[in-house]
């Protein structure tokens, strides 16, 4: 039989917990929905089910909302959730999502909650981190808390190719990736049209042996003065300066041609049919200045057969690749992903 426990706040409201597991937390002044499901029964503080539903109730006359992010990486400790769950309390924040997980190895904690407030109630976002501070250092936490509606500032990068451009291009178009598209920057021009076209600006990096450093200070002064908050190299074919690297590390996205760590370099597809491989696939992840290493975000695989030739890996991968960025810039402009040594955390 499950067990069920409540621990009580001294906002006078509680936390259910049942079988160990954080379920629901329930201000006595309204009801709240459950965390990571949907609970069917709603809890007296006693422990005694008082009804039964499949749908929270609905209030039309909602007042617009304010609406937040806070990201939490820290040492594992007792005390962390129950932390932040007081926090949103004291400030009328109502929890939409509450994501955590414990790296057991590296006893590393880590938090997303997505949470909102009612205009009536809403604090400013200094103001809230802020308040936060005391937690933080509690806790020792590296923490953001972040305004959901402040989209992400994206920079491009681009060289020949343009089917990952176009796919984000499209995305963006459609709001499925809820950003601020910065500007298209590329070592040609061939793509200048694909920027016009949606009504970017254009940078047009040229890069030669001897001009490279030059132009890779020219790109992080365009980092700069956009306020770019991701760099994407959406099929970019120049290897970045291990100091550029540095300088972007946490905040530029590549995509790979490959389901790395396998076969670098690049014709990856060509040493896959070489090898006779069965899977192909395409790898989302953040540049470091070690080539092709830097933590995976995002993979995407299809089966292939010995039918397919050079040609057709190129035109499989080709969509495997626009899944993968799209999906790893999705992650990143949603707050989702968390850096944990040389991997990534998705919550």
């Amino acid at each position: 039989m499950e067990k069920s426990s409540l621990m009580y706040l001294s906002s006078g409201s509680f936390i259910l917990f049942r079988s160990g597991a954080f379920l629901l937390y329930y201000p006595l002044h309204t009801v709240w929905q459950p965390l990571g499901l949907l609970l069917h029964e709603t809890w007296h503080p006693q422990g005694v089910p008082l009804h039964k539903a499949t749908t929270m109730p609905t209030d039309t006359s909602l007042p617009p909302n304010r609406a937040f992010c806070l990201n939490i990486a820290c040492p594992s400790q007792a005390g962390e959730v129950a932390a932040v769950v007081a926090f949103l309390d004291r400030h009328h924040g109502y929890i939409d999502e509450f994501q955590v997980f414990d790296d057991k190895f590296k006893q590393r904690f880590f938090v997303r909650c997505a949470f909102h407030t009612t205009v009536q109630d809403a604090l400013s976002l200094s103001t809230l981190q802020r308040e936060f501070q005391q937690i933080g250092r509690q806790f020792d936490m590296e923490w953001q808390i972040y305004d959901i509606s402040t989209k992400p500032r994206v920079l491009i990068m681009v060289s020949r190719l343009d089917h990952c451009l176009n796919d984000l291009l499209f995305r963006w178009r459609m709001n499925e990736l809820p950003m601020d598209i910065t500007a298209v920057a590329s070592n040609h021009t061939l793509l200048q049209h694909l920027a016009e076209q949606h009504g970017l600006p254009f940078a047009h990096l040229p890069i030669t042996p001897e001009t490279k450093l030059e132009q890779e200070e020219k790109l992080l002064r365009l980092v700069d003065e956009t306020r770019s908050d991701l760099v994407v190299l959406a099929r970019y074919m120049q290897v970045l300066s291990p100091a550029t690297s540095k300088k972007l590390a946490g905040r530029a996205i590549n995509i790979h041609h490959s389901f790395l760590p396998g076969f670098k370099g690049a014709k990856p597809y060509h040493q896959a049919y070489d090898r006779g491989v069965k899977v192909i696939g395409a790898t989302a992840h953040f540049i470091t200045d070690d080539l092709d290493e830097g933590p995976i975000i995002e993979q995407v695989v299809e089966r292939v057969t010995n039918a397919h030739g050079p040609d057709q890996l190129l035109t499989v991968g080709r969509d495997m690749e626009c899944q993968a960025l799209a999906r790893a810039v999705k992650s990143f402009i949603e707050r989702r992903v968390f850096i944990n040594g040389n991997r990534t955390i998705l919550l």
